[in-house]
């Protein structure tokens, strides 16, 4: 077992807040989580997938009258839509008896159609935290190449080989395909979904293209739209959108996708262990996703994340606007002996960031130039968890 990071704002969250919905895909640590959270304090669990549990909850003003003590914690929420109403009045009863906080700890793994929900009958008794794959601070920087290979699902990470983790990733793969996405309400063709989400990882990092998608998938551009959109609601993609202020240059306006976790990408890619992905053209591409997806995880609550690129090409990977408003330009290499390039230099005349930095695989710090400093990703992710 690794300790997560979240635990400690996760208590915090349940402390001052009547219900807390707890967001990550299937198979992140979310039931661990929260289990190991409700042995410091008397709770109730609920598989809301399990019949018998759900059958516990035909009238839930009852059930949860007679556990208004316990934390309960309610697993797969989302398939219980009109439980969020039933909350509602539930929370508001409680906070009148003085009974407020610390009541209902809710798991689900699709994050717009649960926002939704909650956002609709839960406004102002609600806190939302996400809970991603083990990270590169949880891990820590001796196990950093084991964690781009195989990424951070915990049976994958924790595998005792490289082809175990990879037959967990793959089955992984099959089982959200072929039984979760169904569950959400979508009717694409399980194959069909595979065959776009492996595109996805074999252009990571690229300006998103959403005709060449379509033209291989055989569909049109809106059918494009809709699968990107389930696969970022599912948390398995995410969509880094352009910067878009007006600084007097034409800039790209399309998003650049990235699978969220690098194991996920090899496995849909056919990529078993290090030795083949570093010789694999993906290899630069899927070392900055992994760079990008640890150093948002770290970032403080609150702040923005952008890729900046003009017509001309200026370019620079990751523009992070902390919550004080200062910005931070982040270039990501794959080399032991980085250097950057003249479209990082243009770009930052053109943003004027705070500060500069280039991330690449080694662990020492040294600087570029007398404003940029090449640094380690776990370093880098240390001083944005301390940003304050």
């Amino acid at each position: 077992m690794l300790s997560r990071r979240l635990s400690a704002r996760l208590n915090h969250l349940l402390r001052h807040n009547p219900a807390v919905v707890l967001l990550g895909p299937r198979q992140v640590g979310k039931t661990t989580l929260a289990l190991a959270i409700g042995k410091q304090k008397s709770c109730v669990y609920l598989d809301l997938e399990d019949e018998d549990d759900r059958a516990k909850l035909t009238n839930p003003a009852l059930y949860f009258a007679d556990h208004e003590k316990e934390l309960l914690i309610l697993d797969e929420v989302h398939r219980v839509p009109e439980l969020f109403q039933r909350l509602r009045g539930i929370i508001d009863k409680g906070r009148r008896q003085n009974n407020g906080d610390g009541r209902f700890l809710l798991l689900g793994s699709a994050a717009m159609d649960l926002l939704r929900q909650t956002g609709e009958s839960l406004a102002g008794r609600i806190a939302y935290l996400e809970l991603g794959p083990f990270d590169a601070l949880e891990v820590g920087p001796a196990e950093l190449e084991k964690l781009w290979v195989r990424g951070g699902f915990p049976r994958s990470f924790l595998a005792a080989t490289d082809d175990l983790s990879f037959e967990w990733r793959r089955n992984f793969i099959r089982t959200y395909l072929e039984r979760d996405v169904p569950q959400f309400g979508s009717r694409i063709p399980a194959e069909t979904l595979r065959r776009f989400w492996t595109m996805l990882a074999n252009n990571q990092s690229q300006i998103l293209n959403a005709a060449n998608l379509a033209s291989g998938l055989g569909v049109n551009g809106k059918t494009v739209a809709g699968y990107l959109d389930l696969l970022v609601d599912l948390l398995l993609v995410r969509r880094l959108p352009p910067w878009h202020r007006n600084l007097g240059k034409r800039l790209v306006k399309s998003p650049k996708v990235y699978v969220r976790d690098s194991g996920i990408a090899h496995a849909l890619l056919g990529i078993r262990d290090k030795e083949s992905l570093l010789g694999h053209p993906v290899v630069g591409q899927t070392w900055e996703s992994f760079v990008i997806e640890t150093l948002l995880t770290a970032a403080p609550d609150g702040t923005e994340a952008h890729y900046y690129r003009t017509s001309n090409g200026t370019e620079v990977d990751l523009i992070l606007t902390l919550p004080r408003g200062t910005n931070w330009a982040i270039e990501v290499k794959r080399s032991s002996a980085p250097k950057l390039e003249r479209g990082f230099h243009s770009a930052c005349v053109d943003l004027n960031p705070a500060r500069r930095f280039l991330v690449y695989p080694g662990a020492e710090r040294f600087p570029l130039d007398e404003f940029t400093d090449a640094i380690g990703v776990v370093a880098l992710a240390n001083e944005l968890q301390s940003v304050k």
